[in-house]
């Protein structure tokens, strides 16, 4: 069964930014922050590598910032304050916290989206697709049934499962639509929910514990930057659990769980680097059309 996941291409329009802050000398490097919550290697990596397509090379022809809050969301507002005073040229966030705190403390400096993940206009972050407006343009996933695919799948791996957990966290703007969407699903699937919350990594333990003392046959980690940073840890107490699990991310099953079914996001970090591709548009944050991807079960 295939389904379609957007991968939107925002546009900025004509906006032009400078290529160095005020304060850099004309010969510095342009200067790009690589900024979420939490950043695995494999995601920071496939951002160099994008770049690295375009002939840009970290400490060569252009300066890498990585700033991750390190699965402490709290963090993030003082991590982009830092960016826009060491006057960064262009911020690639991941993750809609990310995202947020980046927008919050600048409107001037661009803004590319590495990972949106949800619907950039409902969330504040552009007026439209079309026409996005403001500093912030990139790439973001709309899909509507991968919620309810996610939990089909599950349910196919583990069928006595009648119970099944749902990890998340109160913090991310998309997960109250997603366990809505799965609410949905979960009734024509005769399967009953429990939502588990933890917005901090020190509330993942206890999550799992609510889960395993209310009988869950299995569960769904939904997508967040910080689980993705606490992906070992999460997988340990799904095993210690006794919970076959279905995630948002390869680096889960690569980690050791059960099963992922998503985008690949190392691919969406290597499109990211397109949209500053400096020299090809002069200054100029990337435009980019609307792209689809067919992901197949």
């Amino acid at each position: 069964m295939n389904r379609r996941t957007f991968l939107c291409g925002l546009t900025l329009g004509t906006l032009f930014v400078p290529l160095a802050g005020e304060a850099q000398q004309a010969d510095k490097n342009p200067r790009v922050a690589l900024f979420s919550a939490g950043l695995v290697p494999e995601r920071i990596e496939a951002f160099r590598d994008g770049l690295r397509q375009l002939g840009y090379v970290d400490r060569q022809n252009v300066a890498i910032e990585v700033r991750s809050a390190e699965g402490k969301a709290d963090r993030l507002p003082g991590l982009a304050a830092d960016l826009v005073r060491l006057r960064i040229d262009v911020i690639v966030a991941a993750g809609s916290d990310a995202i947020r705190a980046a927008q919050q403390a600048t409107r001037t400096i661009p803004i590319v989206m590495a990972v949106g993940g949800g619907d950039p206009v409902a969330m504040g972050f552009v007026r439209s697709l079309a026409r996005p407006g403001g500093n912030i343009t990139g790439l973001t996933t709309l899909s509507a049934d991968i919620m309810a695919k996610r939990l089909q799948l599950i349910k196919e791996a583990v069928p006595k499962a009648t119970r099944i957990a749902v990890l998340w966290r109160r913090g991310n703007p998309t997960h109250q639509p997603n366990l809505k969407e799965i609410e949905s699903a979960a009734v024509s699937m005769g399967v009953q929910l429990q939502p588990a919350e933890a917005h901090v990594p020190a509330e993942l333990a206890a999550a799992f514990a609510a889960m395993t003392k209310g009988r869950a046959g299995a569960v769904l980690v939904l997508g967040d930057n910080l689980f993705e940073s606490e992906r070992e840890k999460i997988v340990d107490l799904a095993a210690r659990g006794g919970l076959p699990a279905m995630y948002f991310a390869k680096a889960f099953v690569q980690a050791g769980g059960l099963m992922s079914y998503a985008t690949d996001q190392n691919d969406l970090y290597r499109r990211a680097a397109t949209y500053v591709d400096i020299s090809k548009h002069a200054g100029r944050v990337n435009d980019e059309s609307i792209l689809v991807d067919e992901i197949a079960a």
